[in-house]
């Protein structure tokens, strides 16, 4: 059974109690226990049971949104202290999106979140799905760290059958640096760019069915380039062109605000590079004014980074 803490703000309670409710099957089955404040009872030293719950704890839900954010005892405590676990190995640290917010700026931005592709709880039209969706995730982690022990008083049937002798205590603290071949980068480089293809084609679709009045269109012009646009009562509002490859460079994916802008123009870029452990996405840092992030992205939030970028004019 896999212990799980809620970091939470506490106006945000209302969703974690529904979250609570999803995760209910996991408690019976036995596949997780979860813990959250309000389980601290009078007289108890809020900081300390919350450190010790937080040291116990092997998956650490963060849920996250702009009360979050701006929680200086969630980010600076809890956030920090479940970051330190999961990068010692000692925890795996679960993004959940609530509720619309620049997320992808945080110490946590590098991690996938949930529910799929970090869209917002909130931004459901039906919230059970997302967090039906919280709810797998979360037993995945589980299971991913659990490890099941034999059943006790367990009957041997066969005298002759050889038992594997019990493994003897480990650290949990395995990861080690490692280096990137170019090959891995450039293949890393080719799946960002089609992720974004599947992202603006998915978010394009999308946002057409929830406001009848916008039509969109998107095209891929060749093998290492699209582009998109938004039309509000027919008239072009948004447009943007994304490429990789060319005269920008091998391993950069660029943005430009323009459907047809020549590969030397761009209005932001992201380039390809590790922090000894995973393969990321780095801005170049030319939309920072526009809220976005300085810090390396996972292929999801470099997607929502220029998808923020098309969107904004609406926004």
């Amino acid at each position: 059974m896999a212990k799980l803490f809620f970091s939470y703000s506490h106006k945000d309670e209302e969703l974690r109690n529904e979250l609570e409710t999803h995760l209910a099957l996991l408690k019976r089955q036995g596949v997780i226990s979860s813990w959250h404040d309000r389980r601290i009872t009078a007289g108890g030293d809020f900081g300390q049971v919350i450190s010790s719950e937080m040291e116990s704890s092997e998956i650490v839900l963060l849920l996250v949104s702009a009360h979050f954010l701006a929680s200086d005892y969630c980010f600076e405590n809890e956030m920090k202290r479940a970051l330190e676990k999961h990068n010692e190995g000692t925890a795996v640290v679960i993004p959940v999106i609530l509720h619309p917010c620049n997320w992808h700026s945080a110490p946590f931005g590098h991690l996938r979140a949930t529910p799929t592709d970090g869209k917002a709880v909130s931004m459901y039209a039906n919230q059970h799905e997302a967090l039906a969706i919280v709810a797998k995730d979360v037993r995945e982690a589980a299971n991913s760290i659990h490890i099941a022990a034999p059943a006790p008083n367990a009957a041997i049937h066969d005298e002759h059958a050889q038992t594997e002798p019990a493994p003897g205590p480990r650290s949990s603290n395995l990861r080690v640096k490692r280096k990137f071949d170019d090959h891995e980068r450039d293949e890393f480089l080719e799946d960002s760019y089609e992720y974004l293809v599947r992202y603006f084609d998915g978010s394009l679709e999308e946002l057409t069915k929830r406001n009848p009045h916008l039509k969109t269109r998107f095209k891929r012009l060749d093998a290492t380039s699209f582009a998109a646009s938004i039309y509000e009562d027919g008239k072009r509002v948004a447009q943007c062109s994304v490429w990789y490859g060319g005269n920008f460079g091998s391993r950069g994916i660029a943005y430009s605000q323009s459907s047809d802008a020549p590969r030397n123009s761009f209005n932001e870029s992201l380039t390809v590079e590790d922090d000894g452990y995973v393969l990321q996405l780095k801005p170049f840092g030319m939309q920072f004014h526009g809220g976005g992030s300085n810090g390396p992205l996972t292929q999801q939030g470099a997607a929502e980074y220029y998808w923020e970028m098309l969107i904004r004019p609406f926004q």
